[in-house]
């Protein structure tokens, strides 16, 4: 009985409260050599309003991301919580004005997710492009490091959005190097050839991974394929982050809330 409380208590009041840096690398066979190291901060389903998150932890959110001195910053969706027993509806305003804090030396760029659109896409994206953080919405940004060209690729969310993904990446010069942004993962088996790398959250790790039984419940058609972490298929690689606030039910276990470094090499 005590054990069962104290798992109780863990996953209800600690690991959801908690916020750990995660480093990832990957190596992707096609990217360029001169691009190789790229630090990329990966934040994502904040939920501004849900348990433990108010703005004191927005504040250290972007603290941490900001110590990481990552070279570019990129917020996956899912910004918004609606009103529950568990959590409260917050402007957007009120996130994006915190957020503006963000740094990198390539800037910060977001989508928007399920969550966003069921509140009102349309005033999410003012908010935060009134603060200076570029919503990519189907469509492409060009950055530059090492002086030498990226193009991000925004692709709307799968479940609440129109799907533009082919007409998107068109937008950009035949051998660009590429990194695709979208709230929701499912769109992978659909991302382009010449696209390299999807970033993905949405699926919050499945909040709960069970010894021996994994993830019971991920908000995807593809069960747990793609619920956390890299992921290699068809020439393509997709990160999904488990992002940092809750949904439905307001637990996490052994899938704490995280802020994510990805390091992209190419192995040229």
């Amino acid at each position: 009985m005590l054990l069962v409380l104290g798992l109780g208590v863990w996953s209800v009041l600690i690991e959801p409260n908690r916020l750990v840096v995660r480093h990832e690398a990957i190596t992707i066979a096609s990217w360029p050599k001169d691009l190789s190291g790229i630090r990329i901060g990966v934040l994502s389903d904040i939920h501004t309003g849900g348990p433990f998150i108010d703005e004191k932890k927005l504040r250290q959110i972007v603290q941490l991301t900001n110590e990481q001195h990552p070279d570019l910053i990129v917020l996956l969706g899912d910004y918004m919580s609606g009103d529950s027993w568990h959590g409260h509806r917050v402007a957007p305003e009120v996130t994006a004005a915190v957020l503006k804090d963000l740094r990198a030396p390539l800037g910060v760029y977001a989508v928007l997710g399920n969550h966003d659109w069921w509140y009102n896409g349309q005033k999410c994206r003012r908010a935060f492009e009134a603060q200076g953080i570029r919503i990519l919405e189907n469509e492409v940004a060009e950055i530059k490091w090492r002086d030498q060209p990226i193009w991000l690729a925004g692709l709307s969310d799968l479940w609440t959005q129109p799907q533009r993904i082919e007409e998107t990446v068109a937008e950009i010069p035949d051998g660009s190097a590429i990194i695709a942004l979208t709230h929701n993962p499912d769109i992978f088996p659909n991302l382009p050839q010449r696209v390299p790398l999807l970033l993905a959250g949405h699926t919050h790790g499945g909040q709960v991974n069970l010894p021996f039984i994994g993830t019971p419940i991920v908000p995807s058609r593809f069960g747990p394929k793609y619920t956390r972490g890299l992921i290699f298929e068809n020439g393509h690689v997709l990160f999904v982050t488990s992002g940092i606030g809750i949904s439905i039910l307001p637990v996490r276990f052994r899938v704490p809330p995280e802020i994510v470094l990805l390091t992209i090499n190419s192995d040229a």
